[in-house]
């Protein structure tokens, strides 16, 4: 396994920083059936991700009410947040471990800023990322490095002295679309694939994994 001097670390959000991926899918299956009568499996749910909450609903939903179903997404997902989402302090120490190091971090994630935010909020995140990068923010999502790109370009710094993480297939490809070292993560019970179709430079089953991995190389040293 490769070591490098990392400057800066992107995260994708759902499934890597935070187990939301049951909310995200309980608050799109109650819009789905809500307006379209429609049930659909966690499986389907998945296969429209891409673009962000908002624009997921507004390509798939056939009824024509689309702005109500989105207030309704937001709505579920801010008030199940706590039922269903709740704060893995192995990531909390990860964060604070890299920050105490001087490393920039950062958010790379097709969702929404307003379900980003409302998450950040209830899990004690807001303030601790250098950059946030959303669905919102970029007109090509993963498995396009667009966001990844601006992301660094905000930071002020290079590929080559950085790291992605991801949990999807969507996110490997774009780290390495990206030239940026690309970690798949399968560190929290829900993510979006439970195998890899793409190999990314490296693959993390816990925090504590990462965290050693960190630590062989100049991090201990700063």
């Amino acid at each position: 396994m490769e070591v490098i001097d990392i400057r800066a670390v992107l995260f994708d959000f759902d499934g890597t920083l935070a187990n939301t991926l049951p909310l995200c899918i309980h608050a799109f299956q109650v819009v789905f059936n809500t307006f379209d009568k429609c049930d659909l499996s966690a499986e389907k749910v998945k296969a429209m991700f891409g673009p962000s909450e908002t624009g997921i609903i507004r390509k798939n939903l056939k009824h024509e009410e689309k702005e109500q179903a989105i207030e309704l997404y937001y709505t579920i997902y801010e008030n199940k947040h706590h039922q269903f989402v709740h704060v893995n302090h192995e990531i909390d120490g990860l964060i604070s471990f890299l920050k105490e190091h001087g490393v920039k971090l950062g958010i790379v994630t097709g969702k929404a800023r307003r379900s980003l935010d409302i998450s950040l909020k209830v899990l004690g995140m807001e303030g601790k990322f250098d950059v946030i990068i959303t669905g919102d923010d970029v007109i090509k999502p993963k498995p396009d490095p667009e966001g990844i790109f601006t992301a660094l370009q905000r930071l002020g710094e290079e590929p080559e002295d950085s790291i992605f993480l991801g949990d999807s297939d969507a996110d490997i490809m774009a780290g390495l679309k990206a030239n940026i070292y690309t970690a798949g993560v399968h560190w929290l019970p829900d993510g979006q694939t439970k195998e890899f179709s793409i190999i990314p430079d490296s693959a993390f089953l816990t925090v504590d994994e990462f965290w050693d991995f960190l630590k062989l190389g100049v991090l201990n040293e700063r």
